[in-house]
């Protein structure tokens, strides 16, 4: 049975588009060690360290931020776009891409129109519940559209979840959870919080619970706290009590995950969709900042019971003396909550994916 040779996957800027392309790029390649996987992302974004490091070719465009309001800019628009769509036309003809794959930003939309005037079969995927404006655009040229959540609105989209690494989509937290707690030197007698902020860290979460740190090890919860490159801090533990451990960055997420019991993060889509696919029971702090996709990605989750919401100007050291630490001892809650998460969690969405790349590919002219 013949299979595809060549496909060009579209998306970069940011995390939330380079991770679930790599996943992406990782079960193609797994599939079919002999095809040729091509990136196409901007010099600026995540993609051009990441990419290339994973093994994958990476082709540039420039990127063409669409003003928001009437300006210079907006004169130099269509300029811009056309030399963005020129340079994704190159990379298809170049590469022989068969399909092209895009994951929205600013390079995915230049992808589509390049693919769609060669009659290349486009698969989308979008990330977050509330779609950018790539991937509106996108979805009118394809009926290939996969989404993260159920209530984005896209057409023809069905939902599959996020494609994630595969340390993540096939974690066995209890297996892990000894080894786990001895990596990051944390105790065995002791529920775990894990308070991330993502790689950037997040201000709101790192202050309320730097603030914290002795009334939480004096109410029996230790805390595995990822405060982002740059913001570390020595938290000031009492000698009697449980730990506190302080990283600026965890290059094993999953061992993470196999320590905590409860999380403290963000609700990126991308966390969002980790911590179901795990099976974890979150405490999700939108960005307050946006167009309220945050609010947006966690809303399943916590309309099944498997997370709380909580805004970000309540998310104070009140709070996470008040709310927070009954909420980390209470065993029975959590496990309630853990299993609501896991029947969100989609743990074969990369797989579901690259049956969509293969279905489109079948379709070609």
């Amino acid at each position: 049975m013949s299979s595809p040779t060549s496909v060009l996957l579209a998306g970069g800027g940011s995390a939330g588009h380079v991770s679930p392309l790599l996943a992406l790029a990782d079960t193609l390649t797994r599939r079919h060690p002999d095809l040729v996987v091509t990136a196409l992302g901007t010099e600026e974004g995540l993609e051009a360290r990441l990419i290339p490091a994973r093994g994958f070719g990476l082709r540039f465009v420039p990127k063409v931020p669409l003003p928001r309001r009437p300006s210079a800019d907006l004169l130099k628009l269509p300029g811009r776009l056309k030399a963005a769509v020129d340079a994704a036309g190159a990379a298809i003809d170049e590469t022989g891409a068969e399909v092209v794959v895009g994951f929205g930003g600013y390079v995915s939309t230049p992808a589509y129109l390049a693919a769609r005037r060669r009659r290349v079969p486009i698969v989308i995927h979008e990330q977050n519940a509330r779609p950018g404006l790539a991937n509106r655009v996108g979805a009118r040229f394809t009926t290939f559209v996969a989404t993260t959540f159920s209530t984005t609105d896209l057409p023809h989209a069905r939902r599959i979840g996020m494609p994630l690494r595969r340390e993540i989509a096939t974690l066995d937290r209890s297996a892990l959870r000894d080894e786990a707690l001895a990596h990051f030197g944390l105790a065995t007698e002791w529920p775990t919080v894990l308070v991330t902020g993502g790689s950037l860290g997040a201000k709101r979460l790192n202050d309320a619970f730097a603030s914290t740190v002795a009334a939480l090890s004096r109410g029996g919860v230790q805390v595995l706290h990822v405060t982002g490159q740059g913001k570390t801090f020595v938290p000031d533990v009492p000698a009697v009590g449980a730990p506190y451990v302080v990283v600026e960055y965890a290059d094993r997420m999953e061992l993470a995950y196999a320590a905590a019991d409860l999380v403290v993060a963000r609700s990126g889509a991308n966390t969002v969709c980790e911590l179901t696919t795990v099976g974890l029971p979150a405490v999700y702090v939108p960005l307050p900042i946006g167009n309220g996709e945050q609010r947006l990605n966690a809303a399943d989750v916590v309309a099944a019971g498997g997370g709380l919401l909580v805004d970000d100007d309540a998310l104070t050291p009140h709070w996470v003396e008040t709310e927070l630490i009954p909420l980390a001892t209470d065993g029975d809650r959590l496990a309630v909550m853990a299993r609501a998460s896991a029947a969100l969690g989609e743990p074969a969405a990369d797989e579901q994916l690259a049956d969509l790349v293969e279905l489109a590919w079948g379709t070609r002219a």
